[in-house]
């Protein structure tokens, strides 16, 4: 496992927040999952509201900025494991491990993981 380059941090820094939110609700959705259940994670990780997640999309905030608003919560720091090829624990730029981490709680809800768990609950 490699660590990410420049210039894959730059291009998810750069990545729109209200393009891609739709792709991980189309995903969600299509496994069974709610746009409901898709903000609570958001919201268990960044500390956002569903109203502040769509005022976040309406004012098409990038990736570098919806993670700089974000109050990431203290158990994020448990998200391990690989996405996208890259492990997430090795990952040295922080933006780009939040956003990884994130992805990851994306996934483990798609594949139908109990919310407790996704939410570090236990």
């Amino acid at each position: 496992m490699a660590t990410t380059t420049p210039e894959h941090d730059k291009r998810i820094a750069e990545m729109v927040f209200g393009k891609i939110y739709p792709l991980y609700l189309n995903r969600l959705v299509k496994n069974g999952r709610t746009e409901e259940e898709l903000d609570e994670v958001l919201g268990w990780l960044t500390g956002f509201s569903p109203q502040q997640i769509q005022d976040l999309i309406d004012e098409e905030v990038t990736y570098k900025e919806f993670f700089k608003r974000a109050k990431f919560n203290p158990k994020a720091k448990g998200i391990k494991g690989v996405v996208c090829g890259y492990r997430i624990e090795e990952i040295e730029t922080p933006l780009t491990r939040k956003c990884r981490q994130m992805e990851k709680l994306i996934d483990e809800l798609a594949r139908g993981r109990k919310m407790e768990k996704i939410l570090r609950s236990e």
